[in-house]
Protein backbone atom coordinates (compact mmCIF):
# COMPACT_ATOMS: atom_id res chain seq x y z
CA UNK A 1 0.00 0.00 0.00
CA UNK A 2 2.66 2.34 1.01
CA UNK A 3 4.21 2.10 -2.63
CA UNK A 4 1.08 2.40 -4.53
CA UNK A 5 0.59 5.53 -2.37
CA UNK A 6 4.13 6.80 -3.20
CA UNK A 7 3.46 6.32 -6.93
CA UNK A 8 0.19 8.13 -6.96
CA UNK A 9 2.14 11.30 -5.10
CA UNK A 10 5.58 11.03 -7.78
CA UNK A 11 2.59 10.84 -10.53
CA UNK A 12 4.96 11.31 -13.62
CA UNK A 13 8.42 11.46 -11.18
CA UNK A 14 10.25 8.07 -12.23
CA UNK A 15 10.86 6.11 -9.06
CA UNK A 16 13.59 4.20 -7.87
CA UNK A 17 11.74 0.57 -8.46
CA UNK A 18 13.78 -1.43 -5.93
CA UNK A 19 13.64 1.16 -2.81
CA UNK A 20 11.05 3.57 -4.23
CA UNK A 21 13.64 6.32 -2.81
CA UNK A 22 13.03 9.59 -4.56
CA UNK A 23 16.42 11.10 -5.20
CA UNK A 24 18.98 11.80 -7.25
CA UNK A 25 22.87 12.68 -8.06
CA UNK A 26 23.58 16.00 -8.96
CA UNK A 27 27.31 14.93 -9.58
CA UNK A 28 28.88 12.54 -8.01
CA UNK A 29 29.22 14.56 -4.50
CA UNK A 30 25.66 16.29 -4.06
CA UNK A 31 22.54 14.03 -4.15
CA UNK A 32 19.37 15.51 -3.95
CA UNK A 33 16.28 14.12 -2.56
CA UNK A 34 13.03 14.85 -1.39
CA UNK A 35 12.33 14.98 2.23
CA UNK A 36 11.94 12.16 4.39
CA UNK A 37 9.39 11.12 6.86
CA UNK A 38 9.72 9.24 10.26
CA UNK A 39 6.00 9.74 11.03
CA UNK A 40 2.28 8.30 9.26
CA UNK A 41 0.47 9.26 7.32
CA UNK A 42 3.25 10.90 5.48
CA UNK A 43 5.85 8.08 5.64
CA UNK A 44 3.24 6.41 3.58
CA UNK A 45 3.97 8.53 0.75
CA UNK A 46 7.41 10.23 1.44
CA UNK A 47 10.85 8.83 1.34
CA UNK A 48 10.78 6.94 4.75
CA UNK A 49 13.73 8.27 7.03
CA UNK A 50 15.08 4.69 8.29
CA UNK A 51 14.92 3.41 4.40
CA UNK A 52 16.83 7.02 3.12
CA UNK A 53 19.22 6.41 5.95
CA UNK A 54 19.88 2.37 5.25
CA UNK A 55 20.86 3.63 1.31
CA UNK A 56 22.94 6.01 2.40
CA UNK A 57 24.56 3.73 4.84
CA UNK A 58 25.02 1.25 2.43
CA UNK A 59 26.32 3.44 -0.65
CA UNK A 60 28.44 6.02 1.18
CA UNK A 61 29.21 4.12 4.37
CA UNK A 62 29.64 7.65 7.09
CA UNK A 63 30.87 9.68 4.33
CA UNK A 64 27.25 11.50 4.28
CA UNK A 65 25.90 14.58 5.69
CA UNK A 66 22.67 16.13 5.35
CA UNK A 67 21.42 20.10 4.77
CA UNK A 68 18.29 20.82 4.86
CA UNK A 69 15.66 23.59 4.33
CA UNK A 70 12.53 23.14 5.77
CA UNK A 71 11.11 26.31 8.03
CA UNK A 72 7.84 23.45 8.40
CA UNK A 73 9.75 21.31 9.86
CA UNK A 74 12.04 18.50 8.17
CA UNK A 75 9.76 15.74 9.40
CA UNK A 76 12.32 13.73 11.41
CA UNK A 77 14.23 13.73 14.60
CA UNK A 78 18.37 14.62 14.09
CA UNK A 79 19.26 11.52 16.33
CA UNK A 80 17.58 9.58 13.51
CA UNK A 81 20.27 10.37 11.04
CA UNK A 82 23.25 10.13 13.41
CA UNK A 83 23.17 14.22 14.43
CA UNK A 84 24.71 14.26 11.12
CA UNK A 85 22.77 17.33 9.98
CA UNK A 86 23.09 20.96 9.04
CA UNK A 87 20.00 23.54 9.41
CA UNK A 88 19.13 26.26 7.08
CA UNK A 89 15.33 26.62 6.93
CA UNK A 90 13.53 28.90 4.97
CA UNK A 91 9.96 28.81 3.84
CA UNK A 92 8.97 26.85 1.15
CA UNK A 93 8.27 28.39 -2.68
CA UNK A 94 10.51 31.41 -2.11
CA UNK A 95 14.74 32.18 -2.02
CA UNK A 96 16.58 31.96 0.59
CA UNK A 97 17.70 35.30 2.92
CA UNK A 98 20.77 36.22 1.46
CA UNK A 99 22.53 36.52 4.80
CA UNK A 100 22.30 32.17 4.76
CA UNK A 101 24.29 31.75 1.14
CA UNK A 102 28.03 32.30 2.47
CA UNK A 103 27.12 29.62 5.49
CA UNK A 104 25.59 27.65 3.39
CA UNK A 105 28.19 27.36 1.14
CA UNK A 106 31.28 27.79 3.64
CA UNK A 107 29.59 24.57 5.19
CA UNK A 108 28.99 22.38 2.43
CA UNK A 109 32.59 23.27 1.25
CA UNK A 110 34.67 22.32 4.15
CA UNK A 111 32.29 19.07 4.54
CA UNK A 112 33.78 18.00 0.90
CA UNK A 113 36.57 19.59 0.33
CA UNK A 114 38.54 19.42 3.90
CA UNK A 115 42.25 18.15 4.16
CA UNK A 116 41.52 14.74 5.35
CA UNK A 117 37.75 14.42 3.87
CA UNK A 118 37.62 11.34 1.65
CA UNK A 119 36.79 11.62 -2.18
CA UNK A 120 33.59 9.65 -1.47
CA UNK A 121 31.91 12.19 0.60
CA UNK A 122 28.75 13.61 -0.59
CA UNK A 123 26.30 16.08 0.58
CA UNK A 124 22.73 15.05 1.16
CA UNK A 125 20.01 18.51 -0.03
CA UNK A 126 16.57 18.32 0.79
CA UNK A 127 13.59 20.47 1.60
CA UNK A 128 10.20 19.03 0.68
CA UNK A 129 10.49 17.65 -3.10
CA UNK A 130 14.38 18.41 -3.16
CA UNK A 131 13.45 20.54 -6.11
CA UNK A 132 13.26 24.49 -6.03
CA UNK A 133 15.10 24.91 -2.25
CA UNK A 134 17.44 22.55 -3.05
CA UNK A 135 17.92 22.92 -6.38
CA UNK A 136 18.95 26.28 -5.58
CA UNK A 137 21.60 25.28 -3.04
CA UNK A 138 22.88 22.75 -5.09
CA UNK A 139 23.48 25.20 -8.18
CA UNK A 140 24.76 27.98 -6.11
CA UNK A 141 27.57 25.59 -4.84
CA UNK A 142 28.28 24.62 -7.95
CA UNK A 143 28.34 27.89 -8.86
CA UNK A 144 30.35 29.33 -6.06
CA UNK A 145 32.84 27.08 -4.84
CA UNK A 146 33.35 24.68 -8.78
CA UNK A 147 33.37 27.90 -10.99
CA UNK A 148 30.14 26.67 -12.88
CA UNK A 149 28.33 29.11 -15.17
CA UNK A 150 25.51 29.97 -13.96
CA UNK A 151 23.75 28.18 -17.47
CA UNK A 152 25.70 24.95 -16.98
CA UNK A 153 24.67 24.57 -12.74
CA UNK A 154 20.74 24.97 -14.01
CA UNK A 155 21.30 22.53 -17.02
CA UNK A 156 22.76 20.33 -15.07
CA UNK A 157 20.10 20.19 -11.84
CA UNK A 158 17.14 20.24 -14.47
CA UNK A 159 18.69 17.37 -16.24
CA UNK A 160 19.46 14.80 -13.31
CA UNK A 161 16.51 16.13 -11.60
CA UNK A 162 13.64 16.35 -14.18
CA UNK A 163 11.82 13.80 -16.28
CA UNK A 164 12.04 15.71 -20.39
CA UNK A 165 9.35 17.80 -20.64
CA UNK A 166 8.39 18.55 -17.53
CA UNK A 167 10.14 21.96 -17.24
CA UNK A 168 12.90 23.38 -15.13
CA UNK A 169 14.48 21.96 -12.05
CA UNK A 170 14.56 25.68 -10.32
CA UNK A 171 11.43 27.34 -11.86
CA UNK A 172 11.02 29.79 -9.56
CA UNK A 173 11.50 33.52 -10.52
CA UNK A 174 12.47 34.45 -7.36
CA UNK A 175 15.03 31.59 -6.68
CA UNK A 176 15.98 31.91 -10.15
CA UNK A 177 16.75 36.07 -9.54
CA UNK A 178 18.86 34.69 -6.15
CA UNK A 179 20.94 31.85 -8.11
CA UNK A 180 22.21 34.83 -10.76
CA UNK A 181 22.60 36.91 -7.55
CA UNK A 182 24.92 34.04 -6.25
CA UNK A 183 26.63 34.24 -9.61
CA UNK A 184 27.63 38.02 -9.07
CA UNK A 185 28.68 37.73 -5.66
CA UNK A 186 31.17 34.64 -6.06
CA UNK A 187 32.26 36.85 -9.03
CA UNK A 188 33.08 39.56 -6.66
CA UNK A 189 35.19 38.53 -3.74
CA UNK A 190 31.98 37.06 -2.08
CA UNK A 191 31.30 40.21 0.14
CA UNK A 192 27.87 41.07 1.10
CA UNK A 193 26.50 43.79 2.93
CA UNK A 194 23.21 43.30 5.01
CA UNK A 195 21.26 46.64 5.77
CA UNK A 196 17.94 47.68 6.73
CA UNK A 197 15.75 48.79 3.70
CA UNK A 198 13.43 51.45 3.64
CA UNK A 199 10.28 50.99 1.08
CA UNK A 200 9.26 54.97 0.55
CA UNK A 201 6.98 53.97 -2.71
CA UNK A 202 5.18 51.81 -4.78
CA UNK A 203 4.30 52.52 -8.15
CA UNK A 204 1.98 50.26 -9.78
CA UNK A 205 0.35 50.83 -13.48
CA UNK A 206 -2.46 48.80 -14.91
CA UNK A 207 -3.98 47.93 -11.15
CA UNK A 208 -7.05 46.40 -11.10
CA UNK A 209 -9.95 47.27 -8.56
CA UNK A 210 -10.12 44.79 -5.39
CA UNK A 211 -5.68 44.41 -4.95
CA UNK A 212 -4.07 43.91 -1.76
CA UNK A 213 -0.63 45.24 -1.58
CA UNK A 214 1.79 44.13 0.74
CA UNK A 215 5.27 44.24 1.93
CA UNK A 216 6.87 41.42 3.48
CA UNK A 217 10.58 40.72 4.69
CA UNK A 218 12.42 37.78 6.81
CA UNK A 219 12.34 37.72 10.44
CA UNK A 220 13.78 34.89 12.68
CA UNK A 221 17.07 34.00 10.73
CA UNK A 222 14.94 33.51 7.93
CA UNK A 223 12.29 30.91 9.19
CA UNK A 224 9.61 33.51 9.06
CA UNK A 225 8.24 35.50 6.63
CA UNK A 226 6.72 38.80 8.23
CA UNK A 227 3.85 40.97 6.88
CA UNK A 228 5.81 44.63 7.39
CA UNK A 229 2.37 46.57 5.89
CA UNK A 230 -0.04 46.24 4.17
CA UNK A 231 -1.57 49.53 1.82
CA UNK A 232 -5.06 51.17 2.90
CA UNK A 233 -6.88 52.80 0.67
CA UNK A 234 -5.96 56.25 1.91
CA UNK A 235 -1.96 55.37 1.14
CA UNK A 236 -2.99 55.46 -2.75
CA UNK A 237 -2.84 58.54 -5.03
CA UNK A 238 -4.23 57.57 -8.64
CA UNK A 239 -2.64 59.09 -11.61
CA UNK A 240 -4.37 59.79 -14.54
CA UNK A 241 -4.75 57.66 -17.88
CA UNK A 242 -2.32 59.18 -19.61
CA UNK A 243 0.57 58.37 -17.18
CA UNK A 244 -0.89 54.68 -17.65
CA UNK A 245 -0.68 54.56 -21.01
CA UNK A 246 2.80 55.81 -21.13
CA UNK A 247 4.05 53.66 -18.37
CA UNK A 248 6.58 55.79 -17.30
CA UNK A 249 7.19 58.27 -14.12
CA UNK A 250 8.10 61.02 -16.68
CA UNK A 251 4.71 61.04 -17.88
CA UNK A 252 3.00 61.78 -14.79
CA UNK A 253 0.98 65.19 -14.34
CA UNK A 254 3.16 68.00 -12.44
CA UNK A 255 0.98 67.70 -9.32
CA UNK A 256 1.90 64.31 -9.18
CA UNK A 257 5.31 64.52 -9.16
CA UNK A 258 5.68 67.06 -7.18
CA UNK A 259 4.08 65.50 -4.05
CA UNK A 260 6.10 62.26 -5.47
CA UNK A 261 9.74 61.63 -3.97
CA UNK A 262 12.66 62.09 -6.49
CA UNK A 263 13.55 58.77 -7.81
CA UNK A 264 16.99 58.35 -6.50
CA UNK A 265 20.28 58.30 -8.50
CA UNK A 266 21.33 55.16 -8.78
CA UNK A 267 23.79 53.07 -11.61
CA UNK A 268 23.34 53.80 -14.55
CA UNK A 269 21.97 50.56 -16.15
CA UNK A 270 21.29 47.02 -14.36
CA UNK A 271 23.64 44.29 -14.62
CA UNK A 272 22.96 42.22 -17.49
CA UNK A 273 22.08 39.49 -15.82
CA UNK A 274 18.97 40.73 -13.89
CA UNK A 275 16.84 41.91 -16.83
CA UNK A 276 13.88 41.65 -14.52
CA UNK A 277 14.99 44.44 -12.91
CA UNK A 278 15.60 48.02 -14.11
CA UNK A 279 17.80 50.82 -12.05
CA UNK A 280 18.48 53.70 -13.72
CA UNK A 281 19.64 57.01 -13.04
CA UNK A 282 16.61 59.24 -14.73
CA UNK A 283 13.26 58.25 -14.65
CA UNK A 284 12.67 57.35 -17.93
CA UNK A 285 11.33 53.96 -18.57
CA UNK A 286 10.10 52.21 -21.92
CA UNK A 287 6.97 53.82 -23.66
CA UNK A 288 5.11 51.50 -23.80
CA UNK A 289 5.46 48.42 -20.85
CA UNK A 290 4.38 44.58 -22.85
CA UNK A 291 1.16 43.74 -21.84
CA UNK A 292 0.40 39.65 -22.09
CA UNK A 293 -3.19 38.52 -22.39
CA UNK A 294 -3.57 36.29 -19.12
CA UNK A 295 -6.14 37.87 -18.14
CA UNK A 296 -9.91 38.63 -18.91
CA UNK A 297 -10.04 42.14 -18.43
CA UNK A 298 -7.86 45.27 -19.65
CA UNK A 299 -7.19 48.68 -18.07
CA UNK A 300 -6.55 49.45 -15.08
CA UNK A 301 -5.09 52.38 -13.03
CA UNK A 302 -1.68 53.65 -12.71
CA UNK A 303 -1.43 53.99 -8.91
CA UNK A 304 1.56 55.75 -6.19
CA UNK A 305 1.34 53.93 -2.67
CA UNK A 306 2.79 55.96 -0.21
CA UNK A 307 2.76 54.67 3.22
CA UNK A 308 1.58 56.43 5.86
CA UNK A 309 4.34 55.39 8.25
CA UNK A 310 7.74 53.94 7.44
CA UNK A 311 8.40 50.85 6.29
CA UNK A 312 11.63 49.38 7.24
CA UNK A 313 12.90 45.85 6.66
CA UNK A 314 15.57 44.13 8.72
CA UNK A 315 17.62 43.27 5.68
CA UNK A 316 18.15 43.63 2.04
CA UNK A 317 15.80 40.86 1.49
CA UNK A 318 12.01 42.16 0.24
CA UNK A 319 8.69 40.81 -0.85
CA UNK A 320 6.01 42.78 -2.52
CA UNK A 321 2.96 40.55 -2.40
CA UNK A 322 -0.51 40.87 -4.32
CA UNK A 323 -3.81 39.69 -3.78
CA UNK A 324 -7.13 40.35 -5.75
CA UNK A 325 -10.26 39.51 -3.84
CA UNK A 326 -13.66 40.11 -5.26
CA UNK A 327 -16.94 40.17 -3.55
CA UNK A 328 -19.19 37.03 -4.29
CA UNK A 329 -22.18 37.56 -2.21
CA UNK A 330 -23.46 35.91 0.59
CA UNK A 331 -20.41 36.38 3.18
CA UNK A 332 -18.47 35.38 0.65
CA UNK A 333 -15.17 36.94 -0.64
CA UNK A 334 -13.63 35.25 -4.06
CA UNK A 335 -9.52 35.54 -4.28
CA UNK A 336 -8.98 35.58 -8.40
CA UNK A 337 -5.29 37.01 -8.53
CA UNK A 338 -2.19 35.63 -6.68
CA UNK A 339 1.37 36.85 -6.96
CA UNK A 340 4.52 38.46 -5.46
CA UNK A 341 8.28 39.19 -6.29
CA UNK A 342 11.36 39.14 -4.53
CA UNK A 343 13.95 40.89 -5.18
CA UNK A 344 18.01 42.14 -2.84
CA UNK A 345 18.36 45.97 -2.64
CA UNK A 346 22.31 44.95 -2.17
CA UNK A 347 22.15 43.69 -5.21
CA UNK A 348 20.42 45.81 -6.85
CA UNK A 349 22.29 48.93 -6.05
CA UNK A 350 25.26 46.56 -7.28
CA UNK A 351 26.89 45.86 -4.57
CA UNK A 352 29.47 43.20 -5.91
CA UNK A 353 30.65 45.27 -8.76
CA UNK A 354 31.57 48.36 -5.99
CA UNK A 355 33.46 46.29 -3.89
CA UNK A 356 30.53 45.97 -1.02
CA UNK A 357 29.93 49.51 -1.55
CA UNK A 358 25.90 49.11 -2.57
CA UNK A 359 24.67 52.46 -3.95
CA UNK A 360 21.62 53.55 -1.04
CA UNK A 361 18.67 53.96 -3.08
CA UNK A 362 17.30 52.30 -6.14
CA UNK A 363 14.24 51.65 -7.95
CA UNK A 364 12.98 48.05 -8.47
CA UNK A 365 10.71 47.19 -11.44
CA UNK A 366 8.96 44.15 -13.02
CA UNK A 367 6.36 42.88 -14.97
CA UNK A 368 3.36 40.59 -14.34
CA UNK A 369 4.78 38.07 -16.33
CA UNK A 370 8.11 37.91 -14.41
CA UNK A 371 6.52 37.72 -11.01
CA UNK A 372 5.96 34.22 -8.79
CA UNK A 373 2.73 32.66 -9.02
CA UNK A 374 0.56 30.41 -6.53
CA UNK A 375 2.93 28.05 -4.79
CA UNK A 376 5.65 28.40 -6.75
CA UNK A 377 3.76 27.34 -10.06
CA UNK A 378 3.47 30.07 -12.96
CA UNK A 379 0.00 30.63 -12.50
CA UNK A 380 -1.70 33.67 -11.23
CA UNK A 381 -5.12 33.74 -11.64
CA UNK A 382 -6.69 36.84 -13.46
CA UNK A 383 -4.43 40.30 -14.63
CA UNK A 384 -4.13 42.17 -11.38
CA UNK A 385 -1.32 45.11 -12.51
CA UNK A 386 0.64 45.40 -15.69
CA UNK A 387 4.16 46.93 -14.00
CA UNK A 388 5.63 46.92 -10.43
CA UNK A 389 8.42 49.69 -9.96
CA UNK A 390 9.57 49.94 -5.79
CA UNK A 391 11.55 52.84 -4.67
CA UNK A 392 13.50 51.87 -1.71
CA UNK A 393 16.47 53.53 0.36
CA UNK A 394 19.20 51.72 2.35
CA UNK A 395 19.52 53.11 6.44
CA UNK A 396 23.19 53.62 6.55
CA UNK A 397 23.29 57.30 7.34
CA UNK A 398 21.67 58.76 10.12
CA UNK A 399 18.52 60.51 8.88
CA UNK A 400 17.15 62.75 11.97
CA UNK A 401 15.16 59.88 12.94
CA UNK A 402 17.53 57.15 12.88
CA UNK A 403 20.51 55.33 12.09
CA UNK A 404 20.15 52.16 9.84
CA UNK A 405 22.25 49.38 10.87
CA UNK A 406 24.75 47.41 8.73
CA UNK A 407 26.75 44.23 8.64
CA UNK A 408 29.31 42.56 6.51
CA UNK A 409 29.14 38.94 6.27
CA UNK A 410 32.18 37.23 4.02
CA UNK A 411 31.80 33.33 3.42
CA UNK A 412 34.02 31.51 6.33
CA UNK A 413 37.29 30.29 5.30
CA UNK A 414 38.90 26.64 5.61
CA UNK A 415 39.14 26.23 9.33
CA UNK A 416 36.57 28.99 10.58
CA UNK A 417 34.04 28.23 12.55
CA UNK A 418 30.93 27.95 9.99
CA UNK A 419 27.55 29.01 11.84
CA UNK A 420 24.33 27.22 11.80
CA UNK A 421 20.89 28.95 11.88
CA UNK A 422 18.17 26.98 14.31
CA UNK A 423 16.33 24.54 13.23
CA UNK A 424 12.23 24.51 12.41
CA UNK A 425 10.23 21.68 15.14
CA UNK A 426 10.86 18.62 13.37
CA UNK A 427 6.86 17.85 13.74
CA UNK A 428 5.66 21.15 12.28
CA UNK A 429 4.50 22.19 15.85
CA UNK A 430 4.35 25.93 16.75
CA UNK A 431 4.65 26.97 13.24
CA UNK A 432 3.11 30.03 12.40
CA UNK A 433 4.41 30.23 8.42
CA UNK A 434 0.73 30.62 7.24
CA UNK A 435 2.56 33.74 4.39
CA UNK A 436 5.09 31.07 3.58
CA UNK A 437 3.08 28.56 2.71
CA UNK A 438 1.62 30.80 -0.27
CA UNK A 439 -1.70 32.36 -1.07
CA UNK A 440 -4.07 30.06 -3.62
CA UNK A 441 -7.10 31.15 -5.87
CA UNK A 442 -10.54 30.49 -4.23
CA UNK A 443 -13.61 31.10 -1.68
CA UNK A 444 -12.84 32.88 1.39
CA UNK A 445 -15.06 34.16 3.65
CA UNK A 446 -15.65 38.22 3.76
CA UNK A 447 -15.02 40.63 6.59
CA UNK A 448 -17.76 43.08 7.08
CA UNK A 449 -15.01 45.93 7.30
CA UNK A 450 -14.90 45.83 3.38
CA UNK A 451 -18.30 45.77 2.53
CA UNK A 452 -18.53 49.41 1.38
CA UNK A 453 -14.97 50.24 0.59
CA UNK A 454 -15.20 50.27 -3.37
CA UNK A 455 -16.71 48.34 -6.43
CA UNK A 456 -14.67 46.17 -8.53
CA UNK A 457 -15.62 44.62 -11.90
CA UNK A 458 -16.62 41.11 -11.99
CA UNK A 459 -14.08 38.86 -13.23
CA UNK A 460 -14.15 35.34 -15.15
CA UNK A 461 -14.37 32.09 -13.64
CA UNK A 462 -10.92 30.94 -12.60
CA UNK A 463 -9.97 27.19 -13.35
CA UNK A 464 -7.77 25.39 -11.63
CA UNK A 465 -5.25 22.70 -13.13
CA UNK A 466 -3.81 19.96 -10.74
CA UNK A 467 -0.65 19.43 -12.91
CA UNK A 468 -0.17 22.73 -13.33
CA UNK A 469 -0.11 23.48 -9.82
CA UNK A 470 2.05 20.29 -8.75
CA UNK A 471 5.75 21.67 -7.95
CA UNK A 472 6.93 17.86 -8.65
CA UNK A 473 5.70 17.57 -11.43
CA UNK A 474 8.54 15.47 -13.91
CA UNK A 475 10.88 15.08 -11.01
CA UNK A 476 12.90 11.95 -11.26
CA UNK A 477 15.76 9.77 -9.45
CA UNK A 478 18.57 7.92 -10.55
CA UNK A 479 22.25 7.57 -9.99
CA UNK A 480 25.50 9.18 -9.74
CA UNK A 481 25.85 8.35 -13.68
CA UNK A 482 23.03 9.35 -14.71
CA UNK A 483 21.80 5.63 -15.04
CA UNK A 484 17.67 5.12 -13.81
CA UNK A 485 18.26 2.81 -11.65
CA UNK A 486 20.52 3.10 -8.38
CA UNK A 487 21.74 -0.43 -7.23
CA UNK A 488 20.94 -1.57 -3.87
CA UNK A 489 20.95 -4.70 -2.16
CA UNK A 490 17.97 -7.25 -2.98
CA UNK A 491 17.69 -10.54 -1.29
CA UNK A 492 17.81 -13.39 -3.25
CA UNK A 493 14.31 -13.26 -5.08
CA UNK A 494 15.26 -9.63 -6.18
CA UNK A 495 13.18 -8.11 -3.64
CA UNK A 496 14.80 -5.14 -1.69
CA UNK A 497 16.42 -5.83 1.76
CA UNK A 498 15.07 -2.50 3.15
CA UNK A 499 11.39 -3.18 5.09
CA UNK A 500 8.68 -0.66 4.86
CA UNK A 501 6.24 -0.87 7.50
CA UNK A 502 2.90 -0.99 6.19
CA UNK A 503 0.81 2.26 7.13
CA UNK A 504 -2.54 2.28 9.16
CA UNK A 505 -4.41 3.15 6.62
CA UNK A 506 -7.90 4.44 7.02
CA UNK A 507 -7.45 7.90 4.59
CA UNK A 508 -4.36 8.71 2.32
CA UNK A 509 -4.96 11.94 3.04
CA UNK A 510 -3.40 14.39 5.61
CA UNK A 511 -6.90 15.62 7.08
CA UNK A 512 -4.76 18.69 7.49
CA UNK A 513 -4.24 19.08 3.80
CA UNK A 514 -7.87 19.74 2.25
CA UNK A 515 -8.43 22.74 0.52
CA UNK A 516 -9.88 25.23 3.39
CA UNK A 517 -13.36 27.26 1.52
CA UNK A 518 -13.85 28.82 4.70
CA UNK A 519 -11.73 31.26 6.72
CA UNK A 520 -12.12 33.56 9.40
CA UNK A 521 -11.96 36.75 9.05
CA UNK A 522 -8.40 37.32 11.23
CA UNK A 523 -6.92 34.93 8.62
CA UNK A 524 -7.96 37.08 5.65
CA UNK A 525 -6.88 39.95 7.57
CA UNK A 526 -7.52 43.35 7.64
CA UNK A 527 -10.44 44.11 4.78
CA UNK A 528 -9.55 48.19 5.11
CA UNK A 529 -6.67 46.91 3.39
CA UNK A 530 -7.93 46.00 0.24
CA UNK A 531 -8.53 47.68 -2.44
CA UNK A 532 -11.85 47.25 -3.58
CA UNK A 533 -14.63 44.54 -3.81
CA UNK A 534 -16.87 43.36 -7.05
CA UNK A 535 -19.76 41.50 -6.69
CA UNK A 536 -19.10 38.35 -8.24
CA UNK A 537 -21.99 35.93 -8.24
CA UNK A 538 -21.43 32.60 -5.82
CA UNK A 539 -23.51 30.82 -8.70
CA UNK A 540 -20.70 31.24 -11.19
CA UNK A 541 -19.51 27.67 -11.75
CA UNK A 542 -16.58 28.12 -9.65
CA UNK A 543 -17.67 27.15 -6.18
CA UNK A 544 -17.45 23.37 -7.33
CA UNK A 545 -14.13 23.41 -8.75
CA UNK A 546 -12.60 24.69 -5.20
CA UNK A 547 -14.18 22.49 -3.53
CA UNK A 548 -11.71 20.12 -4.68
CA UNK A 549 -9.23 18.17 -2.45
CA UNK A 550 -5.66 20.19 -2.61
CA UNK A 551 -3.22 17.47 -1.67
CA UNK A 552 -0.94 20.61 -0.60
CA UNK A 553 1.34 18.39 1.82
CA UNK A 554 1.76 16.31 -1.61
CA UNK A 555 3.85 19.53 -3.49
CA UNK A 556 6.42 21.55 -3.26
CA UNK A 557 9.39 23.85 -4.74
Amino acid sequence: MASILRQIVAGPRSRHPETGLDLCYVTDNIIATSGPSSTYPKRAYRNPTDVLVKFLDEKHGTNWSIWEFRAEGTGYPDSEVYDRIRHYPWPDHHPPPFALIPNMMASMRDWLKAPDAPKERVVVVHCKAGKGRSGTVACSYLISEEGWTKDEALSRFTLRRMRSGFGEGVSIPSQLRWIGYVDRWSKHSKIYVEREIEVLEVHVWGLREGVKVGVNGYVDEGRTIKSFHTFKRKERILVDSISQTNGSFASLPASTQENMLPVPEIAPKPHPETPATTTESSPKRSASPAVSHTGSESGGSAVIFRPSSRIILPSNDIDIDFERRNKAGYGWTMVTSVAHVWFNAFFEGRGPENHGDAVTSGVFEIEWDAMDGIRGSARKGTRALDRLAVVWRALVDDDGLRRGSTRVIMEPQAGETVPETHAADWKGAHQDIRLALGKNLGLRTASPASANISKASSVASISSSKMEDDPALGVRSHGPNGEEHISHAVDDLGRPTVTISKPTFQDARNPQTGTQVMQSSQQIGQDDETIGDSGLSPTSGNIDSLKKFSAEDLSDK
